[in-house]
């Protein structure tokens, strides 16, 4: 069974590596990062990866309109995107849903709780 690929798109650095250390040490998942919407989309389309962890504020391309170029991509389209969000109001949560997230993770979230949201979101097992 191969390794699942997950691409992180957040422009945090603290948030990147608590996210990168915490998922690499309860999995056997491989983690890419991106700081930007852009490179987020530039990095999904060359590596594909199997789901896309993105951060709704960013400067520039924010998460959403991220969302919208990685929905219109021919390869990515039915990639699943989880979204981190600081914002977690329940209106930003229907909206989310709506337009096709897998779901929406809260910051901050419990780091050594991350990777059982993640697999429960996309139905991925963890390792024994």
């Amino acid at each position: 069974m191969t390794s699942k690929h997950l691409l992180l798109i957040d422009d945090e650095p603290t948030i990147q590596e608590v996210v990168q250390v915490g998922l690499e040490l309860d999995t056997d998942w491989i983690i890419s990062l991106a700081s930007s919407g852009s490179e987020g989309v530039s990095k999904a389309e060359h590596e594909q990866p199997d789901a896309i962890l993105l951060d709704v504020m960013m400067p520039g391309m924010d998460g959403i309109e991220t969302f919208e170029r990685l929905k219109k991509h021919k390869l990515l389209h039915s990639t699943p995107v989880i979204f981190l969000t600081a914002k977690a109001q329940s209106l930003q949560r229907r909206q989310l849903s709506q337009i096709g997230a897998r779901g929406i993770i809260s910051k901050p979230f419990n780091s050594l709780q991350l990777a059982g949201q993640i697999s429960k979101l996309l139905g991925w097992q963890l390792k024994s």
